[in-house]
């Protein structure tokens, strides 16, 4: 089957400049300081943030600003090859590697010195965009820890098929054509990661690029409008706090409905 048909559908029956379904969530798990859930077409990844807390190694502390440690776990279920890749694959490495250096960069790690802000990453499923997915759950996770950030960093794939830019590429498009994949800085142009393992030709890049910069518009519109659709939900909760000034209200999760009432 043809990548791009005539009739300018691609194999999912995406135009070319069209985004994969998305959807995202935060605060899932308890025990972290801040969580987030992206599903991205058929890739899913979830997020766990713990910090600024005392660095576990303490020689690794840093005097002047925090340091962040990524974990990236690609179970070998996530693939339909069941391929089982350990903490020590390189490729997974250098994406941590990556990760670390992006956020590095976007977090304000200089309010916390001495300090580190721990980063696990679950792939639970692939197909395609596994960085640009892991970049946006971990921008989820940090806002929803409260930890200091100058903007979203939003990250989303493109490629290049016979001259003609594809935004969002799949798994199977991914092994078919050259493309990249880019993070900036909220809605702006301002580039915070560029990764690209491929050659191209420089005409045929700064299309891809123009069309992944745009994405990552899309990509920060959709993210912000998961984070104030459950702030919102939390100020809602507060709200119902002060029309009951002869109780004391519990909330027990600060993002679901769910809260006890007891008489003073």
């Amino acid at each position: 089957m043809e990548t791009l048909s005539p009739e300018g559908l691609r194999l999912d029956g995406r135009r070319w400049n069209e985004l994969r379904s998305f959807t995202s969530r935060i605060s899932l798990l308890p025990d972290a300081d801040g969580s987030s859930y992206i599903e991205h077409g058929n890739t899913k990844v979830l997020c766990a943030v713990r910090g600024p807390r005392e660095p576990l190694q303490r020689g690794t502390a840093h005097p002047e600003k925090a340091i962040i440690t990524v974990d990236l776990s690609v179970p070998a279920f996530s693939t339909t090859d069941r391929k089982k890749r350990s903490r020590t694959d390189k490729r997974l490495q250098e994406w941590s590697m990556l990760v670390e250096d992006v956020f590095s960069g976007g977090v304000l790690v200089g309010l916390t010195p001495r300090s580190e802000i721990s980063v696990s990453l679950q792939v639970l499923s692939q197909d395609g965009g596994m960085l640009a997915d892991c970049v946006n759950a971990v921008t989820l996770a940090i806002v929803d820890a409260g930890i200091p950030i100058s903007n979203y960093i939003c990250a989303c794939t493109a490629g290049s098929y016979d001259n003609e830019p594809l935004l969002d590429l799949n798994n199977v498009e991914e092994n078919d054509m050259a493309y990249c994949t880019v993070a900036t800085q909220g809605a702006t142009e301002d580039v915070a990661l560029l990764q690209m393992e491929t050659r191209l030709h420089q005409d045929k890049f700064e299309n891809m690029f123009s069309v992944a910069i745009a994405g990552c518009a899309q990509i920060k519109e959709m993210m912000d409008k998961t984070v104030r659709k459950t702030s919102k939900a939390y100020l809602d909760k507060l709200e119902e706090q002060k029309e009951y000034p002869g109780y004391h209200i519990q909330i027990k999760n600060r993002w679901e409905p769910t809260i006890s009432i007891e008489v003073q």
